[in-house]
C-alpha cells in the first residue's frame, strides 16, 4: 500500500506504470469528488520494464517507451491492460467499480508476439485489445478480452511493420508511438514518427478490422499534411473521422480520414517537444503536452478543423510532463499528467475553454520509497483513468 488506508468512496482512479527493469508495477491513485488524487497502492504488472535508447542520453532520458498508451482502462469493459516492455508481454486486470484502485489479474500475462510493446488500445466496448510492438520485431497483435480467463489471441491479427529497429528501440525518431481504433471500430491505426526529416516524415499505418477481429493482410500508409514530421499521439476528434496528432518536430497535425481534405500541419511558436495529448469532452479542447518546454497548450478546433491555441499552462521547471488523461468527475473535467522528473502527478481543473488551472501535484517517490517500491523518473510511463458508469 502507498497510503495508510484507501479512500472509502472514490469517484474514479488513475493508473500508470513504473516500467522498472527489475519489476514493472502499476501505481494506482483514487480520485475524490473534487478531482484531487490520493495514492493508493502498487500492483505487480506481471513482467519487467525496459527503457529505450536515445542518441544523446543513452537510456537515462524520460519517456523511455517513446509512446502514449502503455496502460489503458476500459470503463465499459471494467478492465485495465498494461505492457511489460522487458518481458514482451501484456497483462490484463479486472477493476472493482466500487474501489477502482483494487485491480485483480485476469489470466496470466500473454506474449505480445513481438518485442518492446509500448502502446495498447481497447475497442469501444472493451471486448478487444490490440498491442503495438516497437522493438526489433515490430507491428501489432490483437486479443479478445475474456473476463474470466484473460486475453485470447485473435487469429490473423498479428501484423508486422518491418521497421529497421532494435530491442530496446532507438529513438525517438524512427519509433512507433500509439495504437488506436477508429470510432466505428473498422480500422486500427498506429503512428510512426519517421526519421525527423522532410524527406522521411512520419505517417499513420492503418489496417482494416474484420467483424471477427482479424486484420487486413497489409496496412495502408496515411501521410501527414505537407510539413508534418513526427507523428506521435492519436487523439480522436469526435464525429469527424479525424485525429489530433502531436508532432514534436512542429507542434501538432490534423489527420482527416473523412475525405474532406482538412489535414493540416500546425507549427506552434516556442514548442520544444510536444508529444502527448488528451481531449476534454466538457471543454471540447485538446491538451498538447510539451515535455521539453514544461508546458501544456490548450487547442480548440472549429468545424473545419482549423485550430486556435486558447491557453498555455506551465508546470514547474524540470517537471518533464509526459502522458496525460482527462476524467469527468461529477460533471467537471480534470486533466492528470505524469511528471516524470519530479515523480509526481500534476492535476488541472478544466473550468472552461482557456480556463485550466493547476490545482495540485501529488508526490509519487516518497510514498513509493516508504513502501519499498523502486521508482525512477526516467522509467515512469503511461496515464489512464477509470470512472465507473452510474
Amino acid at each position: 500500500m502507498l497510503a495508510k488506508s484507501s479512500l472509502r468512496h472514490p469517484d474514479g482512479a488513475v493508473y500508470f506504470i513504473t516500467n522498472e527493469p527489475e519489476e514493472n508495477m502499476i501505481v494506482t491513485a483514487s480520485i475524490s469528488s473534487d478531482g484531487s488524487l490520493r495514492l493508493d497502492r502498487a500492483v505487480a504488472a506481471g513482467g519487467h520494464g525496459l527503457h529505450g535508447v536515445t542518441a544523446n542520453n543513452g537510456n537515462t532520458a524520460t519517456d523511455g517507451l517513446f509512446s502514449q498508451g502503455s496502460i489503458q482502462a476500459s470503463a465499459k469493459g471494467g478492465v485495465l491492460a498494461a505492457v511489460n516492455p522487458g518481458s514482451n508481454t501484456v497483462s490484463l486486470f479486472s477493476i472493482n467499480p466500487r474501489k477502482p484502485t483494487n485491480i485483480s489479474p485476469l489470466g496470466d500475462p500473454i506474449s505480445s508476439e513481438g518485442e518492446f510493446p509500448v502502446s495498447l488500445a481497447f475497442n469501444n466496448d472493451g471486448s478487444r485489445l490490440c498491442v503495438l510492438n516497437g522493438g526489433k520485431v515490430n507491428g501489432v497483435n490483437c486479443y479478445t478480452v475474456d473476463n474470466k480467463t484473460g486475453l485470447v489471441p485473435i487469429r490473423n491479427s498479428l501484423r508486422y511493420l518491418g521497421f529497421n529497429q532494435t530491442t530496446p528501440a532507438n529513438g525517438p525518431p524512427g519509433t512507433v508511438s500509439q495504437i488506436i481504433f477508429s470510432a466505428d471500430g473498422k480500422k486500427l491505426l498506429a503512428s510512426y514518427k519517421g526519421a525527423a526529416t522532410a524527406a522521411a516524415p512520419g505517417y499513420l499505418a492503418a489496417w482494416d478490422v474484420q467483424p471477427d477481429g482479424s486484420l487486413s493482410a497489409e496496412h495502408t500508409q496515411i501521410a501527414l499534411a505537407q510539413g508534418g514530421m513526427l507523428a506521435f499521439s492519436l487523439t480522436p476528434i469526435p464525429r469527424e473521422n479525424a485525429f489530433f496528432v502531436t508532432d514534436p518536430g512542429l507542434g501538432f497535425d490534423i489527420v482527416d480520414l473523412s475525405g474532406r481534405k482538412r489535414d493540416a500541419a500546425v507549427p506552434v511558436s516556442g514548442q520544444m517537444a510536444t508529444c502527448w495529448s488528451a481531449r476534454s469532452p466538457t471543454t471540447g479542447s485538446y491538451y498538447a503536452i510539451d515535455v521539453a518546454g514544461n508546458v501544456i497548450r490548450e487547442v480548440q478546433l472549429d468545424g473545419n478543423l482549423k485550430s486556435t491555441v486558447v491557453g498555455s499552462y506551465s508546470v514547474p521547471a524540470g517537471t518533464a510532463p509526459l502522458d496525460g488523461e482527462v476524467a469527468t468527475i461529477r460533471g467537471k473535467d480534470y486533466l492528470y499528467v505524469l511528471g516524470a522528473n519530479t515523480t509526481s502527478v500534476e492535476a488541472f481543473s478544466l473550468n472552461g475553454p482557456g480556463q485550466a488551472k493547476r490545482v495540485t501535484a501529488v508526490d509519487i517517490a516518497g510514498p513509493a520509497r516508504a513502501a519499498g517500491i523502486s521508482i525512477h523518473g526516467a522509467n515512469l510511463q503511461g496515464m489512464t483513468t477509470f470512472v465507473p458508469s452510474h
